[in-house]
């Protein structure tokens, strides 16, 4: 069965869930959501009628996001629901689901892709590549693979670049 899976973005964008028992979420995307706004208050009352799920995902599945985004280069630019987000999905896939990541994160789609998992946007048009990044010292030319902000051995601020890049192959939702 399809269910979709909502991030951060597609609550600022408006989505507003038509079925119950569909759409999930993570605790950590209520904690994004600016206090007092239209887009918390959108948020709490479909989480009253029960046509969001909020669910916590699996430490497997966290495990498995942590792994591919450091592999990837995402660790560090992805915020802890954006984590938690793809970790439920690939929670909703092991149970037999066919989840759909609602999110125009670059990023989360990146991780998606990744981990063949479908996704779609709501105000952009999706990645058109999936890339491997990098951080790199633009001083003294190391690459490092962590989420590190400076150089360890000269100080110097990290830039990231992409590493590698392939055509998204499969079709988005």
């Amino acid at each position: 069965m399809k269910v979709l899976v909502l991030d951060t973005s597609a609550f600022i964008m408006g989505f507003n869930p038509t079925r119950p028992g569909e759409v999930y979420t993570v605790p950590a995307v209520e904690d994004e959501l600016l206090r007092g706004t239209m887009t918390q208050l959108r948020f709490h009352v479909n989480k009253e009628k029960g046509k969001v799920i909020i669910k916590t995902p699996s430490l497997r599945a966290l495990e498995s996001v942590e792994t591919v985004s450091a592999k990837a280069g995402e660790k560090g630019h992805v915020s802890q629901a954006d984590r938690e987000v793809v970790a439920l999905a690939l929670d909703l896939k092991q149970d037999g689901q066919d989840p759909v990541i609602v999110s125009d994160d670059y990023a989360v789609q990146n991780m998606a892709e990744h981990l063949h998992l479908s996704y779609g946007s709501l105000a952009n048009f999706g990645i058109a590549h999936k890339f491997d990044w990098i951080m790199y010292c633009p001083a003294c030319h190391r690459r490092f693979t962590g989420p590190e902000k400076t150089c360890r051995v000269c100080g110097t601020e990290l830039k990231r670049k992409v590493l590698s890049r392939s055509r998204v192959s499969r079709t988005k939702v």
